[in-house]
């Protein structure tokens, strides 16, 4: 916009407890300043057309990016363009705040490998340099536990691009999806999803799940190579570490000796309730919200939401599963909106540190977004974001019609 103060005029804004009808948001050089029910508007202005005016989504974690590089088998776009066009479909989500999964191992089965993690967390970084995004970019580090070769490439990234650990802290999420714990405690679902996904007998699956933890048994080593370096940092406040599908009393409290934060999909009420008990922030699948139960059998990440232990949603490999799982949440009566809306944005951003954002509040990020429900199903008509001026009448034009 040609003036660095405007506002958006005529929509409900969603206060962190309530809402606010017939609402005047003002913001000056990407800061809200001020919020008035049938307030003052600046000059420049957007009529917000009855819409629902939220806090720009803050997705923790998104495997997206990833998924976007290959839209076929054999068929690889080039990584910035992926990026780019992901990001499209991010902003239509109402997502403002991304970080992008970006797994630091070897393994042919998933196409990663830590040339590659190297490659995708350059293009992230000399987007986000560019000052041309759309949204704030980030990265979540994916360490595979019994790799090898992936916690010696994450050191070296951090210890080497210094200007990635200034920018912020290193968001770390320490996974070992080896079948019979985590997710998988119940080998059979993975034995189930491969003989789906590959389209091979179930005695094959079991063979092909038997083979993998015995490789994966064998690699037991390096999680404990990892930890000493993932533990100092996490005590020095040098990086923020998740612990990734905590499912029993034992995980929560080893993560604890890891001064871990965040619990990261905790697949059992006790789980949550232990790491919610010992400080650690909670985050769930928005996908099980919308589905209404876990891909994997796991818990429901409702019924941890209905009992106070989910501190904020994640998209994993839906980014329209967020305003998805909100509007849910508020059609089953299990939240009001505010609730809803708190844990796609204020719960999250908590989570990952990011205290300026998730509110509509004076004084916070002008990330927004207007939105529309109908039932279960949300429309988004525009998104804004406090760093991305130049695309702001853009962004909201559709909020209008």
């Amino acid at each position: 916009m040609k003036n660095s103060k405007f506002s958006i005029t005529n929509v409900t804004a969603v206060l962190p407890d309530s809402l606010l009808e017939h609402a005047t948001i003002t913001i000056e050089r990407g800061v809200i300043i001020d919020i008035a029910q049938f307030g003052p508007a600046a000059p420049d202005s957007i009529n917000g057309s009855g819409s629902i005016c939220i806090p720009g989504v803050v997705d923790s974690h998104s495997d997206g990016f990833e998924q976007e590089l290959n839209p076929r088998p054999n068929a690889t776009l080039p990584s910035g363009f992926a990026l780019r066009s992901f990001e499209s479909r991010v902003r239509a989500a109402g997502i403002t705040t991304m970080f992008h999964g970006i797994g630091f191992e070897n393994d042919e089965k998933w196409g990663r490998t830590v040339d590659s993690a190297n490659e995708l967390c350059d293009t992230i970084v000399d987007y986000v340099e560019s000052m041309s995004a759309l949204i704030d970019h980030r990265i979540l580090y994916r360490l595979d536990a019994r790799d090898s070769h992936g916690y010696v490439a994450l050191i070296a990234r951090l210890n080497q691009n210094e200007n990635e650990m200034k920018a912020q802290v290193p968001l770390i999420s320490f996974e070992d999806h080896t079948p019979g714990q985590g997710q998988y405690t119940d080998r059979t679902v993975m034995e189930r999803y491969i003989a789906g996904n590959r389209k091979v007998s179930i005695e094959e699956a079991r063979r092909i799940v038997d083979q993998t933890i015995a490789e994966r048994n064998a690699l037991i080593g390096n999680r404990d190579k990892a930890l000493p370096w993932l533990t100092e940092n996490a005590v020095s406040g040098a990086i923020n570490l998740m612990a990734h599908d905590p499912a029993t009393s034992d995980d929560v409290k080893e993560a604890v000796t890891w001064s871990a934060s965040i619990a990261e999909f905790p697949t059992t009420i006790e789980a949550a309730k232990l790491a919610k008990e010992s400080g650690l922030r909670t985050v769930c699948g928005a996908p099980n919200v919308l589905r209404g139960k876990s891909h994997s059998g796991n818990v429901s990440a409702q019924e941890l939401i209905s009992l106070g232990l989910c501190d904020g949603l994640a998209s994993d490999y839906l980014p329209s599963s967020l305003l998805g799982s909100v509007a849910a949440l508020v059609e089953r009566k299990v939240c009001t909106l505010p609730q809803a809306i708190r844990l796609v944005t204020s719960g999250p951003a908590q989570t990952v540190g990011l205290t300026d954002r998730g509110e509509i509040a004076i004084g916070k990020r002008a990330d927004l977004a207007l939105i529309r429900l109908q039932g279960n199903l949300p429309t988004v008509f525009g998104v804004l974001t406090a760093n991305s001026q130049h695309a702001e009448r853009v962004s909201l034009v559709g909020a209008s019609a």
